[in-house]
């Protein structure tokens, strides 16, 4: 039997339960490891010898983004490939009209600092900015969303400061209207897990990303007005 050369393999350190778990991943620079801490041969990447400590729902999201953002359509021009968050992209090109996501749930931002337009993006090819719903061809500052395995749940409120008629939302909605008949939401309580409003139905408009934690008012998730079409949770895939 061939001799498998040992390679070292990336250990995550789960502050919660004090135990050390293998990253599996999927990039193109994997090597084959059979380690210790595997009962059998695993395909792992290279790391540094020492552990990283992360936490939570940060376990994954920081070590599996990939995305590529491209000056021209099509996939053309000058491009930067980025793996974590960013708050300032002009420095490695000037306009954005195509990105291709590798892995990874994306929050694109019209300006730096993650201020201005948002946008959210799954795994996917993006040719042009309009199949972001993009308003112009201007990203400065991108976010890399954590991955989350469990429920998801957020609370939604008719009025400001969790007062009113609350729903408790487990799912995406491609209409508020139709499903719960309404069009605004005046404050929300995000539980589990991140999601993105739209300012439209079906996913359309504007759009604003929601991070566990209360919002008593529209302003607090960055809005104008409370108006909203739909909503859905960041996830990889649907």
């Amino acid at each position: 039997m061939p001799v498998r050369k040992r390679t070292h393999c990336p250990m995550i350190l789960n502050e919660k339960e004090n135990t050390e778990i293998p990253l599996h991943i999927t990039p193109s620079s994997l090597l084959s490891c059979s380690c210790q801490h595997s009962s059998h041969p695993a395909i792992y990447i290279s790391c540094h010898s020492c552990p990283i400590t992360l936490d939570g729902d940060h376990l994954l999201s920081t070590m599996m983004g990939k995305i590529t953002f491209y000056e021209d359509r099509g996939f053309q021009g000058r491009c930067y490939e980025c793996s974590t968050d960013c708050p300032k992209l002009q420095p490695y090109f000037s306009r954005c009209n195509s990105v291709r996501v590798d892995s990874g749930c994306w929050m694109l931002y019209e300006r730096p600092n993650y201020q201005g337009y948002q946008y959210f993006l799954r795994r996917g090819d993006y040719p042009e900015y309009k199949q972001w719903l993009g308003f112009s061809d201007s990203i400065r500052s991108c976010r890399l969303l954590p991955q989350h395995s469990g429920t998801f749940r957020m609370r939604i409120y008719e009025r400001d400061d969790f007062r009113g008629q609350m729903l408790e939302i487990t799912d995406d909605c491609p209409s508020l209207q139709d499903c719960f008949h309404l069009n605004e939401i005046h404050s929300l309580n995000v539980l589990e897990g991140c999601w993105v409003l739209y300012e439209m139905p079906s996913y359309r408009g504007r759009q604003y990303l929601l991070r566990p934690g209360e919002y008593r008012k529209y302003l607090d998730w960055g809005a104008a007005n409370a108006k909203v079409g739909s909503f859905r949770r960041v996830m990889d895939f649907y």
